[in-house]
C-alpha cells in the first residue's frame, strides 16, 4: 500500500445537494453511501476513477469532507491526474484484483460471462480474502474524514467493496442491490467521456440469455455474505472492524 502526496488546493465546489448521487466534475458514477445501514452522509463515497476529476471536481470532493481516497485499480491502470489533488486529501493505492498473483483463477474467470457481475464476487472473495481485508484495513486506519473508494468504472471492484462494507455496516440485501444497479445507468456516459468500454451492453445481453438480473444476483451475494466472520477470518482485527463502524456512524 503506497501513499500519493497531496497537492495544490482548488477553490471551486459543488455537489448534487439531493439524494446520494454526487456531481463531481470529471466523474460520472459517484454516490454517497450515507443512509444505507449505519453509514452517515459524507463518511463513505463510491466512485469511478477519481484521476479524471477537474479542479472543480476535486474541490467538490474536498468540500464533501473527503480526506482519504482508496484507489482499487492495478498499477498499470494508473495515469496522470487531470487536475492536482487538493492539500488535505491522501491517496492510498490498494490493488484489489492482483491479476498477476493467480493466472489460473483469472484465466478461467475472464472467459466466464459472470465476470463483471455479482456472481463473480463470492468466488473472488473466497480466493483472495487478504486483498479484501487490505481494503477494509485501509478504511479503518484512514485519517479522520470521509473516505472515497474507486476503481475505473465504479461498478465491479468498487461494487465488491461496497458489498463488504455495507454488509458489515448493517445494510440489507435489497439496499445493497439497489445501490449496485444504480451504476448501470451511468455506464454509457462514462464510456462516452473516457472512450473505454464498460461492457454494460454485453453484461445485459448475457443476463437476458441466462435468465437472471444484476439486482437479484447482488441481493443473493449480500444474503450469502457474513461480513464480520469473513473479515475476521481474512485477518482483519476486531479493533479495525470497530474502527470502521465508529468512523461511519452518524
Amino acid at each position: 500500500m503506497t501513499t500519493t502526496p497531496s497537492m495544490t488546493p482548488s477553490t471551486a465546489t459543488g455537489t448534487s445537494g439531493t439524494g446520494r448521487d454526487l456531481y463531481w466534475d470529471g466523474c460520472h458514477n459517484v454516490r454517497d453511501l450515507g443512509g444505507l445501514g449505519s453509514v452517515a452522509r459524507g463518511a463513505l463515497v463510491r466512485a469511478d476513477g477519481l484521476d479524471k476529476l477537474t479542479a472543480q471536481g476535486w474541490a467538490a470532493a474536498h468540500a464533501h469532507g473527503i480526506r482519504t481516497v482508496i484507489d482499487l485499480r492495478e498499477p498499470d491502470e494508473y495515469g496522470t491526474d487531470a487536475a492536482p489533488r487538493p492539500e488535505g486529501i491522501t491517496t492510498l493505492r490498494v490493488a484489489l484484483d492482483g491479476m498477476a498473483e493467480d493466472a489460473e483463477f483469472w484465466g478461467r474467470w475472464t472467459e466466464d460471462w459472470r465476470w463483471g457481475t455479482p456472481q463473480f464476487f463470492g468466488p473472488f472473495m473466497e480466493r483472495f480474502p487478504h486483498r479484501v481485508a487490505a481494503v477494509v484495513e485501509a478504511v479503518a486506519q484512514a485519517a479522520p474524514g470521509g473516505v472515497a473508494f474507486h476503481c475505473a468504472a465504479g461498478r465491479d471492484r468498487t461494487g465488491n467493496i461496497a458489498l463488504v462494507l455495507l454488509s458489515l455496516l448493517g445494510a440489507g440485501p435489497e439496499e445493497i442491490a439497489a445501490d449496485y444497479v444504480a451504476s448501470a445507468a451511468n455506464m454509457a456516459a462514462l464510456e462516452a467521456a473516457t472512450g473505454r468500454p464498460s461492457h454494460q451492453e454485453a453484461i445485459e445481453a448475457a443476463y437476458a440469455e441466462h435468465g437472471s438480473t444484476p439486482h437479484a444476483d447482488m441481493a443473493a451475494a449480500a444474503r450469502a455474505l457474513a461480513a464480520e466472520p469473513y473479515l475476521l477470518a481474512a485477518g482483519v482485527t476486531p479493533a479495525d472492524l470497530a474502527a470502521v463502524r465508529a468512523r461511519v456512524s452518524g
